[in-house]
């Protein structure tokens, strides 16, 4: 079993845009730091069951503050984590965060109709930025947090936990380097049932849609695959719970999308059924990753001309341990990030195209 320490040493980090301190007068008075605090702004089930319980595990950063609307979360993660008072804050005194010298990263854990906001506030405020996937709801609210962290002089990643996972590195890396000859046909489905109806993946306003969700994740396989950006594409959404998927809130989208190498990807996701894996048809073979996306147990398999099997085991959140660990490597190195407000970018910009091809029943091009 490859152990984390051992991929740590392994894994080349190529991490982000960098930079440093607003005020490097006052960085150069401040020792370096040997593990970066890291406040988590939002505390629903994704900090609470995952980047919590990883940040237990880091090496490189450390859950230092926290940030919700919720006295009641607030005491309680208090109690369990052990943070200070004066590390923990609320929406409304979220700004005065800027003064607190243990912060030294914001990960945006929010609604993605929130993004924007607290990245941008987190950046003027003097604090490298994690943001939790989708990057936002519009390409530009995404490029408006790229600008606003680099005005700032912050690095900016997205919290793209499979750029930084084993098996996903490893069939990209064999991909480009020709295992199954010349790319001619990806699938990759992303869905899992859903059964809430008032959460924000439910609402609209809130950034909900699956294509936002889980979309991301077929997006992601699409690209990396390939090594590509699409050219054009075509798409269809449906629901069959209209009652909840209204007001054209997607809970199954579909898309087909162009790449410039000719090569062709047909991606599904959906709230409404159970699909991951990626399908990847060349010339010379096959790769079959199933499951695809998920926090744990990712493997797959290569079929034709240089068979063989990808499995690296793991246990949850060794993914989220990995990616906050390279993230907070990368800010301390001064390196680009491997996931960089850019990559978000990409995706919503699919995203958004995907939205209207189905909205108009028409092929839409890319730039």
């Amino acid at each position: 079993m490859t152990t984390r320490r051992d991929f740590l040493q392994a894994t080349a980090l190529t991490s982000a845009v960098a930079t440093f301190s607003p005020n490097t007068l006052l960085a150069a008075t401040r020792p370096a730091k040997d593990r970066l605090g890291v406040a988590l702004v939002g505390l629903g089930y994704y900090s609470t069951d995952l980047l919590a319980p990883a940040l237990q595990k880091t090496k490189k950063c450390y859950l230092a503050g926290i940030v919700t609307g919720t006295p009641a979360k607030a005491e309680k993660w208090k109690k369990q984590y052990n943070i200070p008072d004066k590390n923990i804050y609320s929406y409304q005194t979220f700004d005065q965060i800027a003064n607190n010298p243990d912060i030294d990263v914001v990960y945006v854990v929010l609604p993605p109709s929130m993004h924007e906001e607290y990245v941008v506030r987190a950046a003027k405020a003097g604090k490298h930025v994690w943001v939790e996937k989708p990057m936002a709801v519009t390409a530009k609210e995404c490029q408006n947090m790229i600008d606003a962290c680099a005005k700032n002089k912050r690095s900016l990643a997205v919290g793209y936990r499979l750029h930084h996972e084993p098996n996903t590195q490893e069939y990209v890396k064999a991909l480009r380097d020709g295992k199954v000859g010349k790319i001619q046909m990806v699938s990759c489905s992303a869905a899992y049932y859903d059964a809430r109806t008032d959460h924000w993946k439910q609402k609209k306003e809130m950034g909900g849609g699956v294509m936002y969700d889980m979309g991301v994740y077929a997006i992601q396989g699409a690209r990396l695959a390939t090594g590509e950006e699409p050219i054009s594409l075509t798409a269809q959404q449906y629901t069959t719970r209209p009652d909840v998927y209204k007001n054209g809130l997607d809970e199954t989208s579909m898309a087909q999308l162009v790449f410039p190498s000719g090569a062709r990807a047909t991606i599904q996701t959906s709230y409404g059924m159970n699909m991951n894996y990626l399908h990847v048809t060349g010339d010379k073979g096959t790769l079959h990753m199933e499951p695809y996306s998920a926090y744990n147990g990712v493997k797959g398999e290569f079929t034709g001309r240089a068979s063989g099997k990808i499995d690296h085991p793991y246990e949850t959140p060794w993914q989220q341990t990995l990616q906050m660990d390279h993230d907070a490597e990368s800010i301390m190195q001064n390196k680009p990030m491997l996931v960089p407000g850019e990559e978000g970018l990409r995706d919503i910009r699919v995203v958004e195209a995907i939205y209207e091809a189905a909205r108009t029943g028409r092929s839409v091009k890319l730039s």
